[in-house]
């Protein structure tokens, strides 16, 4: 099982970016789909994005889609969240998370409960 740690997070501007990294240990990472969740204060946890193990495929969900990209460098054994044209309402807590399930990717959102590895998450912050 991997373990994840996520690091990036930070007080943002509206209209700022940051870049979201999650770092894995552990074998086999190249064999895990990975997928970013965030959780806003009273709020459920929101699948935001999410790429395949052999990095073809990605999914987002429509709130942040034409804002941010993920990406993945197996070299490093991380994937990447880059956010732009932050809103406040991207405030929350954001997770990335592993399965070896790659059809977790298809949509039409990101199920948690197929997701067995969970990071600590890294708090981010949109305000003026």
């Amino acid at each position: 099982q991997l373990q994840l740690v996520e690091s990036g997070g930070g007080l943002v501007q509206p209209g700022g970016s940051l870049r979201l990294a999650c770092a894995a240990s552990g074998p086999g990472f190249v064999y895990y789909a990975i997928g970013w969740f965030r959780q806003a204060p009273g709020e459920e946890r929101e699948g935001v994005s999410c790429i395949s193990s052999s990095d073809d495929s990605t999914y987002y969900a429509d709130s942040v889609k034409g804002r941010f990209t993920i990406s993945r460098d197996n070299a490093k054994n991380t994937v990447y969240l880059q956010m732009n044209s932050l809103k406040p309402e991207d405030t929350a807590v954001y997770y990335c998370a592993a399965t070896v399930d790659d059809l977790a990717v298809v949509g039409p959102r990101l199920d948690r409960n197929l997701f067995s590895s969970w990071g600590q998450g890294t708090q981010v912050t949109v305000s003026s």
